[in-house]
């Protein structure tokens, strides 16, 4: 019933929790076959992946466009195509031109991942932008997020990419920064540093890749990003200035 195409982090997660309630084939060229098994899905070759009512993509938006087209010509009309990339601005611009006109397409972002959401869903956010669906398919995807006691949030992609841009893009870049640093757990430490440390630990555990990815593919990431380097030379200016 379901497809993904993926098997990363959140595409494995993705399948665990999918596979407790409908039939979930993978896709995946990292040799992956036990992995797939093991959290209740099956293994497919991609033609019978794209076959199911629904597929959802689970893959680096630096690649999307590439496996969008891939795809296009293996989905069957009527088939829903869910994105979860951290952007959506640009995947429901190349989801519209690149896939037939008879498929639909429901743009997501989870607000999750592996680490946060290890043992349950509940209270964990996921984003919709409702673009081209039916009424029918798009009640029937909420419903089963909600099931799942998912906090469902729904706006456009271009709203989710100019809050995104600060509240995940500026999150992970300040982590980041702190890594670069060599910020480390220390004895003598306060409450506020903890919280520091904890974005340090979240961030650290994704790839590279998506951090790039979700600056690079966001349209307001450089601003928010120029705008805090902005304040944060402001505030050193300051400081030097009462030397």
């Amino acid at each position: 019933m379901i497809g993904i195409i993926g098997f990363g982090r959140f595409g494995e997660l993705a399948a665990r929790y999918l596979a407790r309630d409908v039939r979930v084939v993978v896709f995946d060229r990292g040799g992956k076959t036990e992995r797939i098994r093991a959290v209740g899905a099956l293994p497919a070759d991609l033609e019978t992946t794209c076959r199911q009512e629904m597929v959802l993509l689970s893959v680096p938006i630096s690649y999307m466009q590439t496996q969008l087209k891939t795809i296009a010509p293996l989905l069957k009309p009527g088939t829903v195509v869910i994105d979860v990339c951290s952007v959506k601005v640009n995947p429901v611009k190349w989801m519209t031109a690149l896939l037939p006109s008879d498929v639909e397409i429901l743009p997501t972002h989870p607000m999750f991942g592996p680490d946060s959401a290890a043992d349950t869903l509940a209270g964990a956010k996921i984003v919709l932008c409702r673009d081209r669906i039916s009424p029918a398919n798009y009640a029937r995807a909420e419903k089963w997020l909600r099931e799942q006691e998912l906090v469902v949030i729904e706006t456009t992609p271009e709203a989710h990419d100019r809050q995104i841009a600060v509240t995940l893009a500026l999150t992970h870049f300040l982590g980041r920064s702190l890594s670069a640093y060599g910020a480390e757990n220390l004895e003598i430490d306060t409450e506020g540093y903890k919280r520091l440390m904890h974005i340090l630990e979240v961030v650290e555990n994704d790839t590279w890749q998506l951090f790039q990815d979700m600056h690079h593919y966001n349209p307001f990431a450089d601003e928010e990003r120029t705008r805090f380097m902005d304040a944060m030379a402001q505030i050193n200016l300051r400081l030097e200035e009462k030397r």
